[in-house]
């Protein structure tokens, strides 16, 4: 039984990339956007568990 072919899945709108801490120590979360819908940089407060506070997590290009 020969059927229709199936399509290709399409490619991912988001982008995967990592929210750095501000405070310095090197810990980090990742996150995904679409940059189509969104095209300013993130900027969260959220738990580092480095220093035990909540700070300013900066969007960073993810390297690969």
């Amino acid at each position: 039984m020969a059927g229709k072919p199936k399509a290709s899945k399409s490619k991912r709108n988001s982008i995967l990339f990592k929210m750095v801490s501000s405070a310095g120590t090197g810990f980090y979360y990742l996150a995904r956007r679409n940059p189509k819908q969104k095209t300013e940089k993130m900027i969260f407060n959220k738990y580092d568990p480095v220093v035990r506070k909540h700070v300013e997590f900066k969007e960073q290009k993810l390297s690969s």
